[in-house]
């Protein structure tokens, strides 16, 4: 490791400028029991202008997480491979306590939209203000409406059913009159006729592409999720499909760990983007019309390695996996291998917490959220298991410039973790609703929950 990188991450500090580094940004960490895993998690790092954490600081845990929470990460900051044991430390699932809430940042509230929903995955947003959301588990997609207008969906129908672990919805053609419902399945992607209002679908379903590589439930690899996202104009179709294994570069692996481009009708097949191990959120940027994606990076390489991220993405790029991570650091597992990759694998936007599981991502096109978040990026961290202090479990917010992202990332919804570490949500989905609030699907509750921008008078 260069000698810099080890004094910086390595070199005792006072533990009050540690303190300072958090009450910068408005958090105290958990000063509970000291392991060294915690003592390591909790030690002090520079912190710049604006109170925003890096360094050690930055990476962090659910005991330095709360709203408002600033972070940035670069790859100066990477770990060598294995610096750390690679563990297997999932989450312990609870039921929700009695009276427990999402933390937001003050003047925000946050509340039940609908319960009782089964695997609640990707959320959108129809034109008539609908929540759409896949139950993956059950195969369906369900539509949840908040028919009086306080703030709850009181309606939940099935739309369509029988389908094959659905994820990605999204409607078709972009704007206020669409005139179908897409679904992505982990094998194909079809689509339902649709006019607004609509609560079940009115025809079957149409085959649009057949030939996703589907499937795969397997720790730390074999993602079946599969997103689906429409060009501004509409005219083109994009599609995630995640790897099958964690870091393997066989054969299986020939269609996946990519981005695809598709015409709406399924023809004009190509390929978008790669080495992107599981891209399993797409959103397009309201303002610039560039691709963005949420993604899943490997396991096995240590606590802080590989970094997920949300990057926005480039025709043709490349992200290394499975041969390289973040720019061009090779993975030891493949040390050696295709040296003729090395100098054009692309840096991703933002770094969050290594295992962090960033699922789906929206970005923000309300009016009632304070002016600052417009056309900011909002993304769910599902939450580690390849980590022995957890991260993720929480919303996080992507702040943005002129459409660019400034490599910060903002904790926005926290609080689904108990004092003693156990896990009672897990966010996954995430949609802007008409009325300007924002929809958190979380599978491990089977909540929606609602965050409105409400400040005290």
């Amino acid at each position: 490791m260069n000698i810099n990188l080890f004094v910086k991450r390595r070199m005792p500090l006072m533990l009050i400028a540690g303190m300072s580094a958090i009450l910068a940004v408005g958090c105290l960490p958990n000063l509970g029991t000291t392991t060294k895993a915690n003592a390591q998690a909790d030690k002090a790092a520079p912190v710049v202008p604006g109170g925003v954490l890096t360094g050690e600081a930055a990476r962090g845990d659910w005991t330095t997480d709360a709203p408002g929470v600033r972070r940035r990460l670069t790859v100066a900051d990477l770990d060598d491979p294995n610096e750390t044991k690679s563990v297997d430390n999932g989450p312990r699932i609870i039921p929700r306590p009695e009276g427990a809430l999402p933390q937001a940042p003050a003047g925000f509230k946050v509340t039940e939209y609908a319960t009782g929903l089964n695997n609640p995955r990707a959320i959108v947003t129809a034109p008539n203000g609908d929540a759409f959301v896949a139950e993956s588990g059950p195969n369906r997609v369900r539509v949840v409406r908040d028919a009086d207008g306080d703030g709850k969906g009181e309606v939940k129908e099935i739309f369509a059913e029988g389908l094959r672990q659905p994820f990605g919805i999204a409607f078709y053609p972009p704007g206020a009159n669409p005139t179908h419902v897409y679904v992505a399945n982990t094998d194909s992607v079809v689509r339902f006729p649709y006019k607004n209002g609509d609560l079940k679908a009115t025809g079957a379903e149409e085959m649009i592409v057949d030939n996703i590589s589907g499937g795969g439930r397997l720790r730390g690899g074999g993602h079946w999720t599969r997103d689906i996202a429409f060009s501004r104009d509409g005219k083109k179709m994009y599609v995630s499909v995640g790897s099958k294994s964690n870091v393997s570069d066989d054969e299986a692996e020939a269609r996946r760990a990519r981005i695809f481009e598709f015409n709406p009708d399924g023809s004009g097949e190509r390929v978008y983007a790669t080495g992107i191990r599981n891209p399993v959120g797409l959103a397009v940027h309201p303002q610039t019309g560039e691709l963005w994606t949420s993604v899943n990076e490997r396991d096995g390489l240590g606590d802080h390695l590989v970094p997920d991220y949300v990057t926005s993405v480039r025709d043709g790029g490349f992200y290394g996996w499975p041969w390289y991570y973040i720019g061009s650091n090779q993975d030891p597992r493949h040390e050696g291998k295709r040296p003729d990759l090395k100098g054009q694998v692309l840096v991703p936007d933002v770094l969050l917490q290594s295992h962090s599981a960033s699922l789906d991502m929206t970005f923000y096109t309300g009016q009632q959220f304070p002016r600052e978040y417009q056309n900011d990026g909002f993304a769910a961290e599902h939450g580690s298991w390849n980590r022995s202090r957890r991260t993720g479990y929480k919303v996080v917010r992507i702040p943005l410039k002129n459409g660019k992202a400034t490599g910060e990332y903002e904790d926005f919804l926290t609080g689904f973790v108990t004092a003693e570490g156990n896990v009672w949500g897990r966010p996954v989905g995430v949609t802007v609703t008409n009325d300007g609030s924002l929809l958190v699907s979380d599978d491990a509750s089977g909540t929606i929950w609602r965050v409105a921008y409400a400040p005290a008078k």
